[in-house]
């Protein structure tokens, strides 16, 4: 989702706005098949999975919904509809949880809306989704590791130990520094 987000925010091809999310932040190495697999697979059926997801919404354009809810629901059609190996309800519940995490108040209640009108109509064969699904590469060494940090100059902070003292009495020593390097 926050590679989708992003991409969508930049306003940028995939290959160009999936190779920038990569540099820094880098999904574990178990996740990255996966990972490609729903980006580039939103990435190439974007049209259509907007499409769809204006069709089953009531009076919203996709450009009128929040980038969170907008890519959480992009993410959730493409799985509906093209990862017959996900089970329905896990892909439901993540999209719903994701919303209620980190979009607004009403997110999980709107997704939900709308994830159920397409679940419904795709179950009824009244819809379907085909996406050829582009191959995109990315030279995964060339990036730093996952949680990796430049190098930052530690900064001493002067800080206060809390030693108790005679009857309770709680006293302050110091300062401590948070670097081996005390000035």
């Amino acid at each position: 989702m926050q590679a989708l987000f992003y991409i969508d925010s930049r306003q940028c091809e995939l290959a160009e706005g999936l190779d920038l999310f990569c540099q820094s932040c880098l999904p574990p190495k178990k996740a990255r098949p996966f990972f490609l697999k729903l980006v580039s697979g939103v990435g190439a059926g974007r049209p259509d999975i907007d499409a769809l997801i204006e069709r089953f919404s009531s009076n919203w354009k996709v450009s009128r919904m929040s980038g969170v809810d907008r890519n959480i629901l992009r993410i959730a059609v493409f799985e509906l509809l093209c990862c017959p190996d996900i089970p329905t309800r896990v892909t439901l519940n993540e999209a719903i949880d994701i919303g209620k995490r980190f979009g607004a108040e009403e997110s999980g209640a709107f997704i939900n809306g709308i994830l159920d009108s397409i679940h419904q109509a795709a179950e009824n064969e009244e819809l379907s989704l085909e996406i050829d699904i582009p191959e995109i590469s990315i030279d995964w060494d060339a990036r730093p590791a996952a949680g990796a940090q430049t190098p930052k100059k530690q900064v001493p902070l002067a800080r206060f130990k809390q030693v108790k003292g005679k009857k309770g009495v709680v006293k302050r020593k110091g300062p401590r520094f948070s670097s081996d390097e005390q000035p």
